[in-house]
C-alpha cells in the first residue's frame, strides 16, 4: 500500500504522519526520516512511502493541535489497521475529553469488558495513531503514569499541555 508521509516539528519532538485516501494510518513521534525507524512501518507488508511537503488537512489539523487547538484533531478520519477489539478501544479513547484522563480499568468497563484492563492496555500500546487516538490520556489506578511508547516524560508533558489549554479561559 502507498502512504503519503509528512514530517512536522512540534514542541514535543518530530512527528511523522502516514496518510492515504482512506485517512490517517499512523502518527508517531520520530525525528527520523527513515521508515525502518518508524514503529508503524515495521507492521506494514510491502509499504510504499511518498514524502509530501504539505501533508494536507491532516498535517494542518495536527499542527493546529500542537498550536493549542485541542479539538483540531477530532475530525481526522482514522484508517489504522487493527483488530475489532483494538478498534473498540481506540474509538473509546477518542471519547476522552482533552485535559482529562481515565484509567485502564475504567476504559475496560467503558468498552463493556470490565476486568480486561490488561487487554485494554495492550490495545492502547498498539495504537498507531498517537494524539488523534489519545492513548496518552490513560493512566494507572490512582493516576500513576504508566507506559507510553514515546516515553513517560512526553506523556506527562502532553497531559499537562492539554490540561492547561482545556482549562484556559476563552476570550469572547
Amino acid at each position: 500500500m502507498r502512504y503519503d508521509v509528512t514530517r512536522i516539528d512540534s514542541t514535543f519532538g518530530g512527528v511523522v504522519l502516514a496518510t492515504s485516501s482512506g485517512g490517517l494510518h499512523a502518527l508517531e513521534f520520530s525525528d527520523s526520516d527513515r521508515p525502518a525507524d518508524w514503529r508503524f512501518a515495521r507492521t506494514c507488508e510491502r509499504p510504499e512511502f511518498a514524502w509530501t511537503r504539505d501533508g494536507g488537512d491532516v498535517a494542518h489539523r495536527v499542527a493546529a493541535y500542537f498550536g493549542g487547538d485541542l479539538g483540531a484533531v477530532d475530525a481526522i478520519r482514522v484508517a489504522a489497521a487493527g483488530t475489532p477489539f483494538q478498534h473498540l478501544v481506540w474509538d473509546e479513547l477518542r471519547r476522552i475529553r482533552a485535559g482529562t484522563v481515565t484509567s485502564y480499568g475504567a476504559l475496560a468497563a467503558a468498552v463493556g469488558r470490565p476486568g480486561a484492563a490488561r487487554a485494554v492496555g495492550r490495545a492502547n500500546a498498539l495504537n498507531p495513531v498517537a494524539i488523534v487516538v489519545p492513548c496518552h490520556r490513560v493512566v494507572g489506578t490512582g493516576g500513576a503514569l504508566t507506559g507510553y511508547a514515546f516515553g513517560l516524560d512526553r506523556k506527562e508533558r502532553l497531559i499537562a499541555f492539554e490540561r492547561a489549554r482545556a482549562c484556559a479561559p476563552t476570550v469572547a
